[in-house]
């Protein structure tokens, strides 16, 4: 296991905070409300964050009609995607590097209440020396 994580006092919180949602609610509701909930508790543990920011997207210096908006940016540094499905699939993970890429932002954190035994997550790294890393 890594001992040099980055923002790693920053992720466990956001962390903890998804587990208290989890814990509270189970799976089986919408994104739509674990989102909702998890501003709540984010709210509650005084974590900052910016609910659902738009990501402007440039191709050769000038600004894309087409843009993301992820689901969190939580202190400023961290994006927060989150799902409420099965199973993670590599659609997702796409997704959360191509936020990364967009905002030149260091990690993302793809979370998914939708597991019926656990939460799941997943952090990425943005890393320009590759297509995409994980980060263990």
């Amino acid at each position: 296991m890594k001992s040099n994580l980055i923002f790693k006092d920053e992720s466990y919180k956001i962390i903890g905070a998804c587990f208290e949602v989890y814990n509270q609610m189970g799976c089986g509701f919408l994104e739509a409300v674990y989102q909702e909930c998890l501003s709540m508790e984010f709210s509650e543990q005084n974590i900052p964050f910016r609910e659902q920011p738009p990501v402007h997207l440039i191709y050769k210096g000038k600004s894309l009609k087409q843009g993301y908006v992820p689901d969190f940016l939580c202190f400023d540094n961290i994006i927060i995607e989150i799902k409420a499905v099965r199973n993670l699939a590599d659609e997702h993970r796409a997704q959360t590097i191509n936020y990364l890429k967009a905002t030149d932002r260091k990690l993302a954190l793809l979370v998914n209440f939708g597991h019926n035994k656990k939460l799941e997550y997943e952090r990425f790294v943005n890393d320009p020396d590759s297509c995409h890393s994980r980060d263990s």
